[in-house]
């Protein structure tokens, strides 16, 4: 027998694929040990007894089935399974039904990679304690200006931030947005880029950011949207993204020309951490104040970017891995003759030796100092 409970892994299994509809094999990482993640999976591919320890209800049937190959193999609800979704929540079966062609789901591959894409996002997000399931949170509206959005960080899909308004939104059907984050912290568009380099929309991006800001500011009162987050499997991803982007014709179109500001998270436990700091309200003073002395920061007056100016050095954080401010960064030291330094966390080391080479130098520092002292000044 198979318990059903709020702590449980079949409960977060389930919670995901109510709104996701499937999820890739080789992201179970996500969701907990790979290990245990993968026994449980093949375990309910055949029939199981499941009790929900919340009203004593038993039901029997197989909850899962695996379709495609490799990288494509897929897990989703087997339909004699859909029977538990009313465990979950009163809404998550209409939820689910009409979201996913009353379970029938289109054989192409775009289909599934964008499946994917928000799966992955959705469970990155739901690790770092946001609230991500549809149907717990207000529904989006374009009336007026109102604040639905909760305080609390939240995760809405793409595909529900476009119902907004009718055909109006489908303007942004050509992004590759999989949804938006809502925090104290700010509004961020959220991409997926998985293994691969970005490869932005042009104009469709621009219409993207466009409506997201729209909607924060008539649903959460944010006044500008000019941040994103970028996900990607590694920080491999992240050069091959900034060199792809380097050879950009249409400088517009680069992600840095849409965003101010990219913030990459890896898919891993660091970015998980990483992206709980962005979560926190007024982020960013926090860390300046957690790395330099007053006396020394930049504010934003500099001539180019950098955090801080120590001992003659200008010294740039990419603890918040900003891949926008970075690109600038290195245009402006390129051919410059002061001195640098950028601040780092170890797994970065590789990714920025990549990019930016010996001009500047390098300093450590382990993500759990910062942790401690953004969370002290929260």
């Amino acid at each position: 027998m198979i318990h059903f409970s709020a702590k449980s892994h079949v409960h977060r299994l389930v919670t995901l694929l109510s709104f996701v509809g499937e999820y890739p094999t080789h992201s179970l990482h996500l969701l907990g040990k790979e290990r245990v993640m993968k026994e449980l999976v093949h375990r309910l591919t055949v029939a199981q007894t499941f009790r929900n320890d919340e009203t004593g209800e038993e039901h029997t049937c197989r909850l899962l089935t695996i379709t495609g190959k490799g990288r494509e193999k897929s897990i989703r609800f087997y339909k004699a399974g859909l029977v538990i979704l009313g465990w979950l929540h009163p809404e998550a079966y209409g939820y689910y039904m009409r979201s996913f062609w009353n379970h029938r789901f289109p054989g192409d591959k775009a289909h599934r990679e964008r499946h994917h894409r928000v799966a992955e996002a959705a469970a990155l997000c739901m690790k770092a304690g946001l609230e991500v399931r549809p149907f717990m949170l207000p529904r989006l509206q374009n009336k007026g200006l109102y604040q639905i959005v909760p305080e609390n960080p939240v995760f809405y899909l793409a595909k529900d931030i476009k119902k907004v308004g009718g055909a109006e939104m489908n303007k942004t059907m050509f992004t590759r947005m999989a949804g938006a984050v809502f925090s104290p912290g700010g509004c961020y568009a959220v991409y997926n880029t998985r293994a691969s380099a970005m490869k932005w929309s042009g104009m469709g991006e621009f219409k993207a950011l466009h409506s997201l800001m729209e909607i924060g500011r008539m649903n959460a009162e944010v006044s500008e949207v000019d941040s994103a987050v970028l996900l990607g499997e590694s920080y491999e991803v992240a050069v091959k993204t900034l060199l792809a982007s380097e050879e950009s014709r249409r400088l517009e179109f680069r992600f840095d020309g849409i965003y101010k500001h990219i913030y990459f998270i890896a898919m891993n436990e660091m970015g998980v951490r990483q992206l709980s700091l962005l979560l926190l309200p007024d982020w960013k003073r926090k860390m300046q104040e957690a790395l330099f002395d007053e006396e020394s920061l930049a504010f934003d007056k500099g001539i180019f970017e950098y955090d801080a100016f120590v001992d003659g050095v200008y010294v740039f954080s990419h603890l918040d891995s900003d891949l926008a401010r970075l690109i600038r960064f290195q245009e402006a030291v390129t051919g410059g003759d002061g001195r640098y330094e950028v601040v780092c966390y170890p797994h970065q080391l590789g990714f920025l030796r990549k990019y930016l080479g010996g001009r500047v130098e390098y300093k450590i520092i382990g993500m759990e100092l910062l942790e401690a002292e953004m969370v002290q000044a929260d």
